[in-house]
């Protein structure tokens, strides 16, 4: 029995996209719905051999020129229909309407999320160049992105990224499958100040070397500062004075 066979025969009869450890998990469970012994090699298969398998299984299916292909979106693999095939499909299970085709306002808004993810909506609107509140909520509702959490900066914005969905809807395994843009990724964005604070009350800002090196340079060079600061010696002349002050005129009033 070929590993080959064993994942196309689930993949066929999954009724949606199975991951590498969806796979592994059900090669594993097998063996107790099995009328004869398994192969131990079937039973205890890696990650790494089901992936270089799938691999093997959708070059040989492209080779043989079937209707059908074999892919892997978002990290998941299922059958899919050839493109060229579409019409007698709709013809069988009737024409489905899609979902509106995503405007250039949209695309533009989503390829920057992709690109520079996580990002606040501030950012991305710094790259476009014009407000994104309206097409950023219609990116959500589609599911096409998602909150990833707030930014370590003041004010602690929400920051937004893709979801799965969105490697479904462009038929991408993964992020690394993105075409390079460069470009897009070098576009400076001005990030708001982190959350170290200079309010004593706050007492979160530390005071660095070269500012306290400022200040005693600053004192040290302040004439006031100079005189401010008195000699032990002469503090203590300054009450010597005052004693002898004060004894002369215990005498005169003997």
């Amino acid at each position: 029995m070929e590993l080959k066979l064993v994942l196309e025969s689930i993949l066929f009869s999954s009724q949606k996209p199975l991951s590498i450890a969806e796979l592994r998990a059900c090669i594993k469970e097998a063996p107790g719905y099995a009328e004869e012994p398994i192969p131990t090699e079937l039973q205890q298969v890696k990650a790494a051999v089901l992936e270089q398998t799938l691999e093997d299984l959708s070059r040989d299916i492209n080779v043989m020129g079937r209707s059908f292909r074999l892919t892997c979106v978002a990290g998941s693999w299922q059958f899919v229909n050839a493109p060229e095939y579409v019409a007698w499909i709709k013809a069988l299970v009737g024409h489905r309407p899609r979902a509106p085709r995503l405007t250039q306002a949209a695309l533009e808004t989503l390829a920057i999320i992709a690109y520079r993810q996580p990002l606040t909506r501030a950012e991305a609107e710094q790259i476009r160049g014009v407000s994104v509140d309206g097409v950023l909520k219609m990116l959500i509702d589609r599911g096409l992105v998602e909150q990833a959490g707030r930014a370590e900066v003041l004010g602690r914005p929400m920051t937004f990224k893709t979801t799965e969905l969105f490697l479904e809807y462009f038929g991408l395994k993964n992020l690394e499958d993105l075409p390079a843009a460069d470009d897009l990724r070098r576009v400076p964005v001005d990030k708001p100040p982190g959350l170290n604070t200079s309010d004593p009350e706050l007492d979160t800002a530390e005071t660095s070397d070269s500012e306290a090196d400022t200040v005693e340079e600053s004192s040290d060079n302040d004439p006031e500062a100079e005189n401010d600061a008195s000699d032990p010696n002469d503090v203590d002349k300054a009450f010597d004075a005052d004693d002898a002050k004060d004894s002369g005129e215990d005498e005169e009033d003997e």
